[in-house]
């Protein structure tokens, strides 16, 4: 049935169509099984004619970005993966106004607004991955949010192209709310007219910060939990005792306590046992309840 469907998606798409992918290829952690497929649409009309297929199929999907903030465990994914890799469009519009596809990388959107002096999204500088998964989990660092930088939203929801407002979002702290499938397209982002130097100064700044307290060393997926409201999540781990700590070829970061780091050979149970050791002796020692702000997916291996 799948080499049916990637047969079939082969012939209809202009985009690439893998079969029985790897996905720790895709994602930062270099942990994860397979997919069933893997599609990379050429372009938008490429991913609704994709999904149109799956919607007829009753096919299950899964969007993954850029693969950063993202742990595939060790049974891979069955139905469709997608990646918008190929979404690429950046398009400067007046007002100091960016259209922003969602494969466009948070290293390109910055260095394009420092090239033209358009001030606002610097916080991105040194946050890995693409705009559309900045904007499914509302990154942000040094105060500042991607989405509070949206003018509109555009996404593709039941097959239809939707632009909402960012006042019609319903957004908090590293969270967007999307119905079921829905798919972020691209957003308009308000800027503000900048100094190209001041800019790069600010974005050198956050950049060395970022090399000075997360330069981990190992594959990562960020920062693997959510900070409660008024901890900080590396400090509870640290007065957890668990610097260092290792499950496997996972082990809790000797540099920055809220990355957990593929040393080599790890697997995706391993840091998921990690991560469950982390909540139960930051509970125990600290009092407080830690989230993850990685995304987990996929099944369970054998």
């Amino acid at each position: 049935m799948t080499s049916g469907l990637a047969s079939l998606l082969r012939e209809r798409l202009r985009g690439q169509v893998l079969e029985n992918e790897l996905l720790a290829r895709h994602t930062s952690l270099k942990v994860g099984g397979t997919a069933d497929i893997f599609a990379v649409p050429a372009d938008r009309d490429d991913l609704q004619a994709l999904l149109a297929i799956l919607s007829e199929r009753k096919t299950p999907y899964l969007l993954i970005g850029g693969g950063y903030n993202l742990l595939v465990r060790d049974g891979g994914i069955r139905g469709v993966v997608i990646s918008l890799a190929r979404l690429t469009a950046l398009e400067p519009l007046p007002g100091n106004r960016l259209d922003v596809e969602a494969g466009v990388t948070n290293r390109q959107l910055v260095s394009f607004c420092r090239e033209r002096g358009l001030a606002g999204a610097e916080f991105l500088a040194g946050i890995p991955g693409t705009v559309g998964g900045a904007l499914a989990m509302n990154a942000g660092a040094h105060g500042g949010a991607i989405l509070e930088l949206v003018v509109s939203l555009t996404t593709l929801c039941q097959g239809k192209v939707v632009t909402r407002g960012r006042t019609d979002l319903n957004y908090g702290y590293r969270h967007l709310e999307l119905a079921p499938g829905e798919i972020i397209l691209g957003a308009m982002l308000q800027l503000a007219t900048g100094d190209p130097a001041a800019l790069a100064e600010r974005m050198d700044g956050y950049l060395a910060h970022r090399r000075q307290h997360q330069n981990v060393g190992f594959p990562n997926a960020g920062s693997f939990f959510k900070n409660p409201p008024g901890e900080q999540a590396w400090r509870l781990i640290e007065q957890a005792g668990l610097r260092g700590y290792r499950v496997g070829g996972a082990q809790v970061s000797e540099v920055h306590t809220n990355f957990l780091v593929n040393t080599g050979g790890a697997t995706a149970a391993d840091f998921l046992e990690l991560a469950r050791i982390i909540k139960v002796r930051v509970k125990e020692q600290c009092g407080v309840e830690l989230a993850e702000e990685v995304r987990i997916v996929g099944q369970n291996g054998d």
